[in-house]
């Protein structure tokens, strides 16, 4: 997980930017995605950001934990092609090699400096989440509609369809903001749980749409002038 500000400020504007087709529905029938909806709303995008801000030197700890840990693989690559694989990894285990309780170690630690980071997250999201029946309900009695059914649950239908768009503007009406400091000992639900993985998994996928894009319109490097020859 990434959590450099602007990683996840590409990704809120690409993730600010999942077509969702005009707000509104047919024959009293709707469709909406709950985890597009609160991934979309303001108060998820400003919590994440403040998250980044407060734990900004964690992502720098974490960036150094993940150089030491390529470090280590890449000693385990006996081939040296710069891929770690099962094989190889097979063969230290085999071996008993010393390097494998320096990545557990390693790896350990990134978990432990990423438990703060996720409950944060993890909180925002339930807070979203909560508010978000008062949201859809006002959709409901404001379009008249009648039914509200998840996407997958059509083989086609018109896009008018969806009202995704519409509870996330509700949403940030209700819930405009939200704190991302947990109580102690707060733990998410299992359903905050698989929620957050669905957030995480849109976030990350605008986030490397956003770098395919910005890499595509970088400008390509000017080709190197060809030697001349030495004058004599």
């Amino acid at each position: 997980m990434k959590i450099r500000k602007n990683i996840l400020a590409a990704a809120f504007l690409s993730a600010a930017a999942i077509s969702v087709p005009a707000s509104a529905q047919v024959a009293g029938i709707a469709t909406a995605d709950t985890a597009v909806a609160i991934t979309r709303s303001k108060a998820l995008g400003t919590a994440y950001q403040q998250i980044g801000t407060q734990y900004a030197a964690v992502a720098q700890q974490l960036q150094a934990k993940r150089v030491e840990i390529n470090n280590l693989n890449a000693q385990l690559d006996t081939n040296k092609d710069k891929e770690l694989t099962q094989a190889e990894l097979d063969v230290a285990i085999k071996a008993k090699n010393p390097l494998l309780t320096q990545l557990d170690a390693k790896q350990k630690e990134i978990n432990t400096l990423q438990e703060p980071v996720f409950l944060a997250q993890l909180y925002a999201v339930e807070q979203i989440a909560l508010k978000y029946d008062a949201a859809q309900q006002a959709v409901i009695t404001a379009k008249k509609i009648n039914v509200i059914l998840a996407p997958d649950a059509f083989v086609w239908a018109p896009e008018a369809v969806d009202v995704t768009a519409a509870i996330t503007a509700e949403l940030d009406k209700v819930v405009p903001s939200v704190p991302i400091t947990p109580p102690a000992g707060w733990r998410p639900s299992r359903q905050i749980g698989a929620l957050y993985q669905q957030i995480q998994q849109l976030i990350n996928a605008a986030s490397q749409q956003a770098q395919a894009a910005a890499a595509q319109a970088r400008p390509a490097a000017p080709a190197s002038p060809a030697a001349q020859p030495e004058s004599r």
